[in-house]
């Protein structure tokens, strides 16, 4: 049924159709009149944040925790502008968003407006798609395109601009039922023929290994939890990307661990010496391959993709399957129990057993103290008092996001929230409410860098307005910690501007905003203090004073292989000149 209504009314009535409960923003003079429809109704919760890329990375959160589309509403021009770190990494880590953008009014557009800018040339490289809406008429199809894009096939970030005069006009509105986008239509159902040649080379395999992604967490719950069946029925040794951690239980009897340039020896070398891959919703990036010409030398290789341009563009496959990780996986899980498919019992126990002997490397060792605070200890201890809990983690970028990626172990889908392909500094605040807001009853934890959470921490007054109790746990080395590292081992130990001098304190920061400080230095007061961090109904800022110059291991240095991994016991001087490449030079 149509209606008339304004294009901001039509903005409104979209949200609500496809059940959108929250919005993050900040208003200006191009969105005002959305605004003004908000404040007039009680459908939707707006969360006002305190800059617009915290929305972004606000709605990452809420849509990564959630599976739902996170929604954003900024004006135009900078409004705009600092949006696009948020849509870049939403664009990289394949995360649902819809960035609806006020605009100049249309017979402005080109003449350099005040507060003008080209929103859609501006975000064409970093989104799925993007509309500039010049006609009241197309505004409601656009807007149920958008969601729709945003959601199917591989999920990315979407931008709706709307001039402000189409925010005013009026015209007939059309609910999403009768909508279809002409030409984007992904592919869900995997190819039989293809998903049965994968099935028995799988059994057929004496090596194998499963290489899951973040593609596993983003086809939803089904996903994963066919995922554990078919590992239950094939006990093939699996490991998963950065992004994917939670798909598979950390507990698993299977699991490998992380792999990648800080992941465990076991499942590197799993993954150089495997003779059939099964990659699950994993795009084989630069992270995980090392050196392309030594990657997995002697494997045929099963690629389970949802999206058709991630096949052979980086790692060639010898059996592509397109479609959703779900549907595929049913379908694989169905024919093996109706076949009488076996992996070779006696080969696999051989590969476990060679596998037993990697793990016995034991390759994230670090040195205890009782003096000061190593930061594994500080994950470990932060692990064993909340993993019993409703617990959902999301990170800086750094040195201490690999080291929770290690050390936390994760048990579910969507209760790990980072950045993995952009790698943005200021993530995990904003992410932090983000996921807050949508899991109200959730203990919400961002595990930072002292660096790091200065890049969003005005973030903090939006926890303080919603009454949101984030827990920010630093783990505070004073070094942007991971460029430090890298300029340690690789640029002569030439710390060129990586101390991070001049910090708050970060308890008197806490107070002023109104949350709750906890400082602590030595290992025998973590415990206590983290239980007053969580026994706080308040948000709180932990600052877990660290290990100054502790480094992340194991580590692939750059232009080496997978296999060639420096591990905590082997980083000495000598280690190190044969990290680096024979030009005399590694990038990071």
């Amino acid at each position: 049924m149509k209606r008339e209504m304004t294009g901001a009314e039509m903005v409104l009535q979209a949200l609500k159709d496809h059940g959108v409960q929250h919005v993050f923003g900040y208003p200006g003079g191009a969105v005002l009149p959305i605004y003004d429809e908000i404040i007039q109704q009680d459908d939707i919760t707006h969360i006002l944040v305190r800059h617009e890329q915290g929305a972004g990375h606000a709605a990452e959160g809420y849509a990564r925790s959630t599976g739902k589309p996170g929604v954003v509403l900024v004006t135009s021009g900078p409004g705009a502008t600092n949006m696009v770190t948020a849509l870049t990494d939403a664009m990289l880590d394949s995360i649902p968003l819809v960035c609806i953008t006020g605009q100049v009014p249309t017979h402005l557009i080109g003449n350099d407006a005040f507060q003008e800018c080209d929103t859609v040339g501006i975000t064409r490289p970093c989104t799925k798609h993007n509309w500039l809406v010049r006609r009241i008429e197309d505004l409601p199809r656009v807007l149920h395109e958008a969601f729709y894009v945003a959601t199917s096939g591989r999920p990315g970030p979407v931008v709706v601009d709307i001039p402000k005069d189409i925010q005013f006009a009026t015209g007939e509105y059309e609910g999403p039922n009768n909508i279809a986008h002409k030409t984007y239509r992904p592919r869900l159902k995997g190819d039989m023929s293809a998903i049965r040649q994968a099935v028995e080379l799988i059994a057929s395999a004496r090596r194998p290994v499963l290489y899951t992604g973040g593609g596993v967490i983003n086809s939803g719950p089904a996903a994963s939890q066919l995922l554990r069946e078919f590992v239950e029925l094939t006990g093939i040794p699996i490991t998963s990307t950065l992004m994917g951690l939670g798909a598979y239980p950390a507990s698993g009897k299977s699991w490998l661990g992380m792999l990648g340039m800080h992941g465990t020896y076991e499942a590197n070398m799993a993954m150089h010496d495997c003779d059939v891959m099964i990659a699950i919703g994993a795009r084989f990036d630069d992270r995980i391959t090392g050196r392309l010409d030594a990657f997995s030398p002697g494997s045929r290789r099963i690629h389970i993709d949802i999206d058709p341009s991630s096949i052979n563009k980086t790692v060639p496959v010898d059996l592509p399957i397109i479609g959703d990780v779900a549907h595929v996986l049913e379908d694989m899980v169905r024919i093996w129990r109706s076949s009488s498919l076996k992996i070779d019992q006696s080969a696999m126990k051989a590969w476990t057993g060679q596998i037993d002997t990697w793990r016995a490397r034991n390759s994230l060792a670090y040195r205890p103290s009782e003096d000061f605070i190593m930061p594994q200890y500080a994950i470990q201890r932060l692990y064993e008092h909340t993993k019993s809990r409703n617990t959902i983690i999301t990170t800086e970028v750094g040195q201490h996001q690999m080291w929770a990626a290690q050390f936390y172990g994760f048990e579910a889908p969507n209760r790990w929230l980072t950045s993995g392909g952009l790698g943005t500094m200021g993530y995990g605040m904003p992410a932090a409410i983000g996921a807050q807001v949508a899991n109200p009853d959730a203990l919400v934890i961002d595990i930072a860098g002292d660096a790091s959470i200065l890049m969003n921490i005005q973030e903090m007054s939006t926890a303080t307005q919603y009454g949101l109790p984030v827990k920010v746990f630093i783990l505070n080395n004073q070094y942007m910690g991971m460029v430090r590292q890298w300029q340690q081992l690789l640029h002569g130990n030439r710390l060129s501007h990586s101390y991070t001098e001049s910090l708050p304190d970060f308890v008197k920061l806490a107070e002023a905003y109104g949350w709750h400080g906890i400082a602590v230095d030595k290992p025998a007061d973590l415990d206590d203090a983290i239980e007053e961090m969580l026994a706080s109904p308040k948000a709180v800022i932990f600052d877990c004073r660290v290990a100054n110059l502790a480094n992340c291991f194991p580590m692939i240095p750059s232009g080496k292989a997978h296999n060639e991994m420096l591990l905590p016991d082997e980083a000495n001087d000598e280690a190190v000149a044969k990290a680096i490449s024979k030009e005399g030079k590694a990038l990071v």
